[in-house]
């Protein structure tokens, strides 16, 4: 993705070393070895998004609780409305559901993706 907000590659490279207990759950267990190639931490316009296929056009954001408070909704609304904007599927998936249910939210990637790419 060209239009990025160059500033934001250090704070990616830093998120990629500190990602959450879900996030890297989410990586290692699945993403980083699905056939449809994922990047994690990606700069997209002036957001960084958590992980990103470019093949489907699809974003995943794996949100804490901090998400669901009234101002980290308004703020989480206007990304993705940004992102949307640039033709991307915004999908959030909340912590407590990558913890619980990690098969459903691994089919359910697979199912999106699927459907996206077809």
């Amino acid at each position: 993705m060209e239009n990025y907000n160059r500033d934001n590659i250090s704070r990616a490279r830093r998120l990629r070393r500190e990602m959450t207990r879900e996030e890297r759950r989410l990586w290692y267990d699945f993403l980083k070895d699905y056939p449809v190639k994922f990047r994690r931490q990606v700069p997209i316009g002036n957001y960084i998004v958590d992980f990103y296929c470019v093949r489907a056009k699809v974003i995943l954001e794996v949100d804490g609780s901090q998400h669901y408070e009234d101002a980290g909704i308004r703020r989480d609304q206007l990304r993705t409305q940004e992102l949307e904007s640039l033709g991307l599927s915004v999908v959030r998936i909340p912590n407590n559901e990558v913890i619980r249910n990690f098969d459903g939210v691994c089919a359910y990637i697979h199912g999106l993706v699927s459907s996206r790419i077809l």
